[in-house]
């Protein structure tokens, strides 16, 4: 597998890891860093191998996942970068990765979420950073090669990884024509296919984010133009990833709806893209109850029957057509300001499980937004509410037995 991270770079990552737990240089030992040199060649488990499932039983054994939110997606702005958008303050990826207020992501904190019942780690990157501001496109190695590592810490765990094209699909929509757009899509897609082309089939790609349907800057689109643009981008997304051969040709990929929207990704102009590969193919939404959420009515009947819509357009458009939901982005936390007035005083936990229990009967793939210590903390690697932990650990065996 190209890119292995060998014994010495793994002692250095050791070392600062352990340091950034609150150990200095001089406190760890040789002896810890030869143990864990010793564990990540044992560990690192991902072997290659695809093992031929069908989409449906594919999105069922995915369980419950989690994003590392406001991570490898965060970016400085910088406006007179053309090519990416991105500042080139900072030396490494790992200044990017606490941008936006993460720690440096460990393998301890990897292990936590497995630990607290997730089974699919989502790692939304901003694929602009670092790179040259010279109009190839060319994804920075050393980026990579972290986005790599942490892919490497959830494979270690078993856990299916699903990485995607995050804030940089919005930059390269918003200020270039569809053709530039395209072709920008295509080449960094390309690099990212081949890099982890060896991989086996628990690491899976999600097209986009939520750009799909922004227009350029001062630029109009008729509806029927739009869904069109739309349904290119997921095209040219599975055509450069299944181009790339490897188990590339056969990994599961994940189209994005547009604007992850459910009512316009259920719209009959929203096209699933063609692809050479049988049944490997599945949609990617957010938040079930989104419009209830920002109209603050969570908890009553409105919000109750809203969601259960919302599941039941998914179902006819795509379940129903063996083709898995992936929502992608899921709240974790309802705040009260968010609740209708009958709901306040209500633990949050318990309109987590309603959703989420709908999600799972609905048999789609859902996984919670979270962003550095807010559902889950990354330092102490557990779950900072007991009854949260409650519905995830009820919420994955329920999954299990299904």
């Amino acid at each position: 597998m190209k890119n292995r991270i060998f014994s010495a770079l793994t002692a250095f990552i050791t070392v600062f890891s352990l340091v950034s737990c609150g150990k200095s240089s001089s406190d760890v030992t040789d002896t810890e860093i030869n143990t864990e040199i010793i564990q990540e060649d044992e560990n690192s488990a991902d072997d290659g191998s695809m093992r031929g499932l069908s989409a449906v039983d594919f999105a069922k054994d995915m369980g419950i996942g989690i994003n590392l939110g406001n991570t490898m997606e965060a970016f400085w702005e910088d406006k007179n970068n053309k090519t990416t958008g991105a500042s080139k303050v900072g030396d490494t990826p790992q200044d990017f990765e606490k941008c936006w207020g993460a720690v440096v992501t460990t393998q301890e904190c990897i292990d936590g979420m497995k630990n607290a019942g997730f089974s699919t780690v989502r790692i939304p990157v901003y694929w602009g950073n670092m790179m040259a501001d010279d109009g190839s496109f060319t994804v920075n190695e050393d980026y990579i090669n972290r986005v790599q590592e942490i892919v490497d810490y959830c494979r270690n765990d078993d856990l299916y990884v699903v990485v995607n094209f995050h804030h940089y699909d919005e930059f390269l929509i918003k200020n270039y024509d569809k053709e530039d757009v395209l072709k920008a899509v295509d080449i960094v897609w390309e690099q990212v296919a081949e890099h982890f082309k060896d991989y086996s089939d628990y690491l899976v790609f999600e097209a986009f984010n939520e750009a799909l349907g922004t227009p350029k800057n001062d630029t109009e689109m008729t509806e029927d133009e739009t869904y069109a643009y739309v349904n290119e981008m997921n095209q040219h997304f599975v055509d450069t990833v299944r181009a790339t051969g490897g188990n590339n040709s056969e990994r599961m990929l994940i189209a994005s709806g547009y604007w992850t929207n459910i009512d316009n990704t259920t719209n009959e102009k929203f096209i699933m893209p063609k692809d050479s590969a049988e049944d490997k193919l599945m949609v990617s939404v957010h938040y079930i109850d989104n419009a209830m959420y920002w109209t603050n009515i969570v908890g009553g009947n409105k919000w109750l029957n809203y969601s259960k819509e919302q599941c039941e357009l998914l179902k006819t458009a795509f379940t129903d057509k063996n083709i898995p939901v992936f929502v992608g982005e899921c709240t974790s936390i309802y705040e009260d300001d968010h609740l209708e007035k009958r709901s306040k005083g209500k633990n949050s936990s318990e309109f987590l499980k309603t959703i989420l229990d709908m999600a799972v009967d609905y048999g789609f793939v859902p996984v919670l937004w979270d962003t550095n210590n807010n559902f889950y903390s990354r330092t102490e690697y557990k779950i900072k509410s007991d009854s949260d932990q409650t519905v995830i650990t009820e919420i994955a065996e329920k999954i299990k037995n299904k």
